[in-house]
């Protein structure tokens, strides 16, 4: 099968879509398909071809003299690669696809990683459209998408080919964790005051927040207003974020929005206590609460509440630690790559 994933960039800074896509990529490859990727390019490209995916540089950028001649170079690749699937990851990728759809055979599979994204609704021209999560799934039928063109894939990053061997890391005291971009959504801010509530009670607590992005400045600026300032720790953009997290006590993701949330997988992975917020995709990422505690979202209060139980009860944090790590064995690549070619394969018969 010849399959071509687009997205608008390769770059190895923590986006969770191209590093879903870059694990499809590669795992279909070693199933033995032959796969590429259009992009902007990064620091993927270099993986993507240790793992034999051809990548062709195609730039999206949302400016007219740009977009047309994403469209012109757009059709030499799709000449060039003779895709028998296109599957698009973002929303510009996903109208290119469909402009072209006339004159081609290929179908389209269209991915929703935010769907609480306006351009999410532009994901419909798929002729498979996969959800993330049932939450995500549930939202774009109601948005007119038909039950039977959706398919619902967790994430899985399990075996993943991005994972790299590094040097382990030492945090102080009890190690508090998060691991996302530094937006508003994200609860950075919750999470900060919840440190400001039980850090006074347990001084040996230092919080780590690992990423960038655009609302870091405000945080940093929140932090350094705390009276424990000096155990809130920015630790900026990792490549290995799996290292920080392995060596953590705590794993928190305090999202106001998540289709998913593929940190968590990692988290489980690391054998980290998980406390995340109990919002769109985040329960079925912790088997409802089985693998983590869930808690509201946009509560200080009960997001502290939650770790303090773990604080007071060592048991109680091991025995999260424990039911992190089970059922790890259906969040691999392997599979996520075998249920996506399932689709493609329906569809080709069709």
């Amino acid at each position: 099968m010849q399959i071509l994933h687009i997205a608008n960039h390769v770059k190895e800074c923590g986006n969770g879509i191209v590093n879903v896509m870059i694990d499809l990529a590669c795992e279909q490859a070693k199933l033995g398909h032959k796969v590429a990727v259009a992009s902007s390019g990064g620091t993927y490209t270099e993986l993507l071809e240790r793992n034999d995916v051809v990548h062709y540089k195609l730039n999206q950028t949302r400016r007219p003299v740009q977009i047309l001649r994403a469209f012109f170079h757009f059709r030499k690749i799709i000449k060039e690669f003779k895709p028998d699937i296109i599957h698009a990851h973002m929303m510009t990728g996903a109208l290119l696809s469909r402009l072209f759809k006339g004159f081609h055979k290929y179908k389209i599979v269209t991915h929703v990683h935010n769907e609480f994204q306006k351009s999410a609704n532009v994901m419909k021209v798929g002729d498979s459209v996969i959800a993330v999560s049932k939450a995500v799934a549930e939202s774009m039928q109601s948005r007119g998408i038909h039950e039977n063109k959706l398919h619902v894939i967790l994430n899985g990053t399990v075996g993943s080919s991005r994972k790299r061997n590094s040097p382990e890391v030492d945090l102080e005291g009890i190690s508090i964790i998060t691991v996302a971009g530094m937006y508003e959504r994200k609860g950075i801010t919750e999470l900060i005051e919840a440190f400001d509530i039980f850090a006074k009670e347990y001084e040996e607590t230092h919080l780590y927040l690992i990423g960038e992005g655009p609302d870091k400045a405000r945080f940093e600026t929140q932090a350094s207003r705390s009276l424990y300032r000096d155990r809130i720790h920015f630790l900026g953009f990792q490549t290995a974020p799996q290292t920080f997290m392995k060596a953590a006590d705590i794993f928190v993701l305090a999202s106001h929005k998540e289709p998913f949330g593929l940190v968590l997988i990692e988290a489980r992975e690391a054998g980290c206590a998980i406390v995340a917020t109990e919002v769109d995709g985040i329960p079925e990422a912790l088997d409802f609460g089985e693998s983590g505690m869930l808690v509201p979202p946009q509560s200080p209060t009960e997001l502290a509440k939650a770790i303090l139980n773990l604080l007071k009860d060592p048991d109680v944090m091991n025995a999260y630690r424990q039911k992190a790590s089970q059922g790890l064995e259906y969040y691999t690549v392997e599979r996520v790559a075998k249920d996506t070619l399932e689709i493609y394969q329906k569809l080709l018969i069709s």
